[in-house]
């Protein structure tokens, strides 16, 4: 057996539509409502949560081990990736000891902050770093394994560190191929 879904598999699968040569291995857990959209070129490593409101652009690689929360939405354009141990959230729990956090409580008695997550072509995210909700990875952007993105970035630049600094301007060479994909 495939360790990866068959096309008849796929669309038997929580998600509202998905393109050509998507590849996500039955390893992967998916909670939606036929929320999940997957353009063509895709393809979603073992042990992965895709969970709520999620768009995926074409030629998209997801790591082992990602998960993404996108209950307030979470968008990835074209040629986008997501390292190993990712984690996207589009919304959080308000920590500040004025609410309960947890989703056994009343929700009354808890605060959701949140707001889309958008990563713009070009982007890559490196191994462990963790998203936060309500912001944009500019196009190119590049964050370094380990990170935490809690603001927008700017267009092709390199971010690391926790919190998620600006290192210097990124290349744009990749841009050289992305002919041959159109």
């Amino acid at each position: 057996m495939n360790s990866f879904y068959t096309e008849d598999e796929l669309k038997e699968l929580p998600i509202k539509s998905f393109g050509k040569n998507v590849l996500i291995s039955r390893k992967v857990s998916i909670y939606s409502n036929r929320e999940i959209v997957i353009g063509n070129n895709v393809r979603i490593d073992d042990f992965c949560i895709l969970s709520g409101k999620i768009e995926l652009g074409n030629y998209l690689h997801i790591g082992a081990y990602c998960a993404l929360y996108g209950s307030q939405g979470i968008k990835m354009e074209d040629f986008s990736g997501l390292s190993p141990r990712c984690t996207v959230f589009s919304a959080s729990d308000d920590f500040s000891g004025n609410f309960l956090i947890s989703p056994t409580t009343k929700k009354e008695h808890n605060h959701i902050i949140g707001g889309e997550v958008i990563i713009k072509k070009y982007t890559q995210i490196g191994a462990g770093t963790v998203i936060m909700p309500n912001l944009i990875l500019q196009e190119g952007s590049a964050i370094g394994a380990m990170s935490l993105v809690t603001q927008s970035t700017e267009a092709w630049s390199i971010y690391a560190g926790t919190p998620a600094k600006k290192i210097k301007n990124r290349e744009k060479g990749l841009l050289n191929f992305i002919k041959e994909y159109e």
